[in-house]
């Protein structure tokens, strides 16, 4: 081949490859972003040529918004979004909207990864929030995402960029959700390190009490908040913080405890104050008595304050003599003065213990001195237990008489049923112990004491006449003529034969004689024998007239002591 021909076959081969290549750079698919250049501006629309011999229109409106004033002009190159190349009058379906949203995706995407903040416009309200532009890309703000505390209007906000935190991203459902409230708590956050930084415990600033609760005051230090809890606003006891601050005042305060980790900040006023406790044990000496005003009751006692910043407590047992279970309110009422006595002074726990009862005299004290044992009293009633009955007394005191101290005879458990609860009886004191808050009452001695009455009249082996009371099974009670003494015979000492010892041998108001076998006065114990008598007459009886061996029967014998024994009656 010539070398012309082969110059002209070469020509061909580069202008086809650079035709396809120009070809290749003006292709156009659908669903792509492609640089097209503004060519002319009609009425509401931009005709943009998106290259190809290809226009397409789209909407003004597209190139403004939220944060994009500048208005467009011919010539300026955009990019924009083909939804499809041709349609019926042959132009390309564009918009702006849409590419920039896919360019915002990508970025938002990649500030989602990263946990980056990203900058967006508030510009309009829907249910349960606001959207968001993001330059291109709508975002949903939660209304609890506002802002640290729920804002009413948020119509200042919108309109105005400001930076955003992606919360949550979905590009398959194209839904993004934003936070600007966590934007602010991490500046304020990092506000907060840098402040509390620049203060140290123990240092005294000016600060602004933003807030009262029941528990304390919220006080603003600049840009930063403490607490002042109600108990470091004063030594005295403070009801509620409005007492001691209002808002919007400015007071100075003690910074106490500083948390780091938290920036959480404690304050006081008390501590910039002198403190009352110092000396106390010196002022308040115990067992004096001084006068004071109660400043709050609760279930276990009630707080005295004796001088502003010190209180005492007067413990429910320390109230009253005689009412133990009652409530302190029944007792003293809120803001009462009252006259107590210091019992105890604890500088460390910062404690005073207080006495309302020891300022009164002690009404068993009081008793024991106007009614020694001995004395005869009169009271109700009060109650009825399986041990005794108590006794209401002078003084609102309550002696008891015990079972035992009901009768001199007769069991307790049996006199008890007699009394009721309300009945007026007397009795006699026997015992008072004032440390134990005891009476001991007696209500048979005011009977006199049989045994006493029976004083030297009878002794052991003596023989008595006795009359029967009431027949037992095992044996006989019986009351010793000519004195009050009772005595119980048993079936065993009611004959010496066997046969005999039989207790329906005997009748009620039957007389019959029997020997002393014991007299306890101490025990206040007396036992009968007729068995005993028996025998002692037998022996005698053996002695004068003979025995068994001088060839008498024993019969002969106890009937010539019997025959003796009617003549000396005769």
């Amino acid at each position: 081949m010539s070398a012309g021909l082969q110059g002209a076959a070469s020509s061909r081969e580069d202008f086809a490859a650079l035709l396809e290549e120009s070809f290749r750079e003006h292709e156009i698919t659908e669903g792509s972003v492609v640089k097209g250049r503004v060519v002319a501006i009609e009425k509401d629309v931009a005709v943009i040529d998106i290259g190809a011999k290809t226009e397409g229109r789209v909407a003004l409106k597209e190139f403004t918004g939220p944060g994009r004033d500048q208005p467009i002009a011919v010539g300026d190159e955009v990019e924009v979004y083909v939804d499809r190349i041709e349609n019926a009058l042959g132009e390309a379906v564009i918009s702006r909207d849409k590419a920039r949203r896919e360019e915002s995706w990508v970025k938002l995407e990649k500030a989602f990864e990263n946990n980056e903040r990203v900058s967006g416009t508030i510009f309009n309200q829907v249910k349960g929030g606001y959207t968001v532009d993001l330059d291109g890309a709508v975002a949903f703000l939660p209304r609890s995402q506002v802002d640290i505390r729920p804002v009413r209007d948020v119509t200042p906000l919108m309109g105005t960029p400001q930076p955003f935190q992606i919360l949550k991203m979905d590009r398959r459902r194209g839904n993004i959700v934003v936070s600007r409230r966590t934007v602010l708590e991490e500046s304020r956050a990092e506000q907060r390190s840098e402040l509390v930084a620049n203060l140290e415990e123990g240092q005294v600033i000016d600060g602004v009490v933003k807030n009262i609760t029941e528990y304390g005051a919220f006080v603003d230090l600049g840009g930063i908040d403490g607490l002042l809890h109600v108990t470091d606003m004063a030594w005295r006891r403070v009801n509620h913080p409005s007492e001691v601050v209002n808002i919007g005042q400015t007071v100075k305060v003690k910074i106490i405890k500083i948390n780091h980790e938290t920036h959480r900040i404690s304050l006081g006023i008390k501590q910039l104050l002198a403190d009352p406790w110092e000396g106390i044990a010196a002022r308040y000496p115990v067992d004096a008595k001084l006068k004071g005003r109660v400043t709050n009751i609760t279930d276990y006692g009630a707080f005295v304050e004796l001088e502003p910043g010190i209180e005492g407590l007067i413990h429910v047992s320390e109230m009253s003599w005689t009412k133990k279970n009652v409530h302190p309110g029944k007792i003293v009422s809120t803001s009462q003065e009252v006259e107590v006595q210091i019992l105890e002074v604890d500088p460390v726990k910062r404690r005073i213990s207080l006495g309302l009862k020891q300022t009164l005299q002690n009404p068993w004290e009081a008793f024991s001195e106007k009614h020694p044992p001995g004395t005869e009293v009169e009271g109700e009633v009060k109650n009825k237990t399986e041990f005794g009955l108590f006794i209401g007394l002078e003084g609102d005191v309550d002696g008891m008489v015990h079972l035992s101290d009901l009768d001199w005879n007769r069991p307790g458990e049996q006199v008890i049923d007699e009394f009721k609860k309300g009945d007026v009886v007397r009795a006699q004191v026997l015992d008072v112990d004032v440390e134990k808050e005891r009476i001991s009452l007696g209500i048979k001695q005011l009977a006199g004491d049989p045994f006493a009455d029976a004083g030297d009249g009878i002794r052991k082996n003596q023989v008595v006449t006795c009359e029967v009371l009431e027949v037992k099974d095992s044996g006989i009670e019986v009351k010793i003529v000519d004195s009050d003494l009772q005595a119980f015979i048993r079936r065993a000492d009611l004959a010496r034969e066997r046969n005999d010892q039989r207790p329906e041998r005997f009748a009620a108001g039957e007389k019959l004689d029997a020997r002393v076998t014991q007299f306890d006065r101490k025990a206040r114990r007396v036992q009968l024998s007729i068995k005993a008598l028996e025998m002692a007459e037998e022996k005698e009886a053996i002695a004068q007239y003979g025995s068994a061996d001088s060839g008498a029967s024993l019969g002969d014998i106890l009937g010539a002591a019997l025959k003796a024994r009617q003549g000396d009656k005769k």
